[in-house]
């Protein structure tokens, strides 16, 4: 029997689509190697605690604007499956995640084939999926849903004298008094240096790349304030420092590691420090070993992730998809689709879209009449309560097409699928997405030196800095005009004089020119 849709991977992604997929009664099956679902969380993070918030107490009774602070609910109209009825922890606890995603499944009977693990896929007209148990199955469009399953192991000398974060020992009491490298500089390895700060003698945590602060570049992927009490440590002078350059070679003489390092911003070429254990956290990376030569897919991003067009779909193999954290290939760095408070929407986006180009299942589409007040009232409604925007900042957005009779409304497609595909079918529509001012990520939040627009001054909204919604007038594919919304600090773009007006005077506008354009287009054809 072939499959419509065969899902591989029964985390967090597999489950927000099977789900989406149980409830569309559309033709799936989900494998998954391990005994029960969520098996990444079984093990990681290794600390078990989390690092995506769970804020039960919002003050606000909007179940949609809710998500906004909870970080860790799967998609579902049961909201006795929302985390937050799991947890009242901010930062919670991994163990209580995989119960949820467990209840999750089991709630919303989510067909999945547990102790599957598969050895080897194939392609001809369809895809061949092999198992270690000697099962095959076929299906028309695969979607890998593995997250980054394989430790990102640097090309370094030495390096296989490491620890790995996935083995080593999280008991500080078995580091006491020791000298400890930690190569790496993501939350992994500041999660494992906090956790061995107490005990040890002195910490250095060691990489090439410049340490980023989440609470500065608005990306969750940064270094974490919940993870950084080893920079006060550094800075306040208590034995632990940040090393800035390469670990090139290492070596073990007697019970002693020598590191050799190339410094990035130092006098010193190279030196040689000694420790009395090396711990890897330079984070993971998907594995594609799993394809045979007929469907390995490209990959991007120093190999880490499949490279895959705007509706996540593999650049050179047709039909082979990914949800999940591998996604991320797409926003890297930028937006949060590499975190389950982003990919929760983006396989919502996938899914729909699966269905618009396999079964010709038109996008969810909201009809609005062709009037500026209206379409500035369903916009303004729509910014302020999405979570999804909200969290896939500056990569999602919302779509209004219009012709001349009327604007279609379509909520959460990709920015670039919507220039992709859309643009082709339908010339004239703008997208609305939420987005911080440029360059926010260099600009220190706190510095009150900085001059910053006032909150509700719509007039320089452009160079707002803060969250704002922006939409983009798009006519033939190209980009004719943008409107910026005031920045409020309660992220309410609700006020008549300073929200609404001004949006309602500039959709007037570009309709007024694009009845213009076609009135133009008209008589150049008569004529």
């Amino acid at each position: 029997m072939i499959k419509d849709y065969i899902i591989i991977g029964a985390g967090p992604a597999g489950l927000q689509l099977g789900h989406l997929m149980q409830e569309h009664e559309e033709d799936y099956l989900i494998l998954e190697g391990g005994s029960g679902v969520g098996s990444f969380f079984k093990q990681y993070p290794r600390h078990r605690q989390l690092i995506s918030i769970n804020k039960k107490y919002t003050g606000d009774t909007d179940s949609e604007r809710n998500l906004r602070m909870d970080w860790n609910s799967l998609l579902s109209d049961n909201d006795d499956l929302l985390f937050t009825k799991y947890s009242d922890k901010f930062f919670p606890s991994a163990d209580t995640f995989v119960n949820y995603l467990e209840d999750y499944y089991q709630e919303h009977q989510i067909n999945v084939r547990f102790n599957t693990k598969v050895s080897k896929i194939e392609k001809n007209d369809t895809f061949t999926i092999h198992t270690t148990g000697g099962e095959t199955f076929h299906c028309r469009h695969l979607i890998v849903a593995t997250g980054v399953s394989k430790e990102n192991v640097p090309d370094v000398p030495g390096i296989e004298l490491c620890e790995p974060y996935s083995t080593t020992n999280i008991d500080p009491m078995d580091f006491v008094n020791q000298r400890v490298l930690i190569v790496g500089k993501g939350n992994s390895a500041f999660e494992t240096a906090d956790n061995l700060v107490e005990t040890t003698a002195y910490i250095h945590v060691a990489g090439r790349s410049s340490i980023r602060l989440a609470w500065q570049t608005h990306y969750v992927g940064h270094l974490r304030a919940v993870n950084n009490n080893l920079l006060d440590t550094y800075q306040l002078k208590s034995q632990n420092a940040v090393l800035d350059g390469d670990v090139v070679n290492i070596e073990k003489v007697d019970n002693e590691y020598k590191v050799t390092f190339s410094f990035s911003r130092s006098n010193e070429v190279k030196k040689l420090l000694c420790y009395d254990r090396v711990i890897l956290c330079t984070g993971f990376r998907f594995d594609a070993t799993i394809f045979d030569a007929s469907c390995r897919p490209a990959l991007a991003i120093n190999d880490r992730f499949p490279k895959m067009t705007s509706s996540w779909e593999s650049v050179n193999v047709p039909n082979l998809y990914f949800a999940g954290t591998i996604m991320q290939q797409r926003d890297f760095k930028k937006s949060t689709c590499g975190f389950v408070h982003g990919f929760r929407y983006a396989v919502r986006s996938l899914f729909h879209i699966l269905r618009a180009s396999n079964k010709h299942i038109s996008l969810p589409t909201h009809k609005l009449p062709l009037d500026a007040d209206a379409l500035a009232n369903y916009i303004a409604y729509r910014v302020n309560r999405t979570s999804a925007l909200w969290q896939q900042f500056d990569f999602l957005c919302d779509t209004l097409v219009v012709d001349q009779e009327q604007g279609y409304y379509i909520e959460e497609l990709p920015v670039a699928y919507t220039h992709d595909n859309l643009s082709r079918q339908m010339p004239t529509y703008f997208n609305i997405t939420l987005e911080y001012g440029p360059d926010h990520d260099k600009v220190d939040p706190f510095n009150i030196d900085i001059a910053r627009v006032a909150q509700d001054d719509h007039e320089n909204a452009l160079n707002a800095q803060y969250l704002h919604p922006v939409i983009r007038f798009f006519q033939d594919g190209e980009h004719v005009s943008t409107h910026h919304m005031a920045e409020n600090l309660e992220n309410e773009w609700n006020r008549y004089e300073s929200h609404i007006v001004p949006l309602r005077d500039y959709l007037a506008q570009c309709l007024i020119f694009l009845t213009a354009n076609e009135t133009m287009q008209a008589a150049v054809a008569e004529a």
